[in-house]
């Protein structure tokens, strides 16, 4: 778990491998700035900004921080029936949208 407090003044942390703010889960994944559809409004609020996980804009340096930790994270394999089963319904979504299917 990373934890530490962003340049927005926000006290940020990775819990199973989500972007959090004060506990709450934010994000799952980091957009990167380029791709994200509201990208001048992000770079106007944090210039230099690299990524964005939802409502909270990272610079490369804390991008860089949040990514490593929701790796770390990934890799922690809960093989337990209770471990597996929020992971299942996740894998079908993936497998259903990279087919394109409706």
């Amino acid at each position: 778990m990373g934890r530490g407090r962003c340049s927005s003044g926000r006290n940020v942390e990775v819990i199973n491998g989500w972007v959090c703010l004060p506990g709450v889960g934010e994000a799952d994944h980091l957009v990167p700035l380029l791709e994200h559809p509201n990208r001048q409004m992000i770079a106007k609020v944090l210039p230099g900004g690299r990524a964005c996980g939802r409502r909270l804009p990272l610079t490369h340096e804390e991008f860089a921080i949040a990514q490593g930790a929701m790796s770390a994270a990934r890799r922690q394999f809960d093989a337990s029936p209770a471990g597996i089963a929020p992971r299942l319904p996740r894998a079908v979504w993936a497998k259903i949208a990279a087919e394109d299917v409706e």
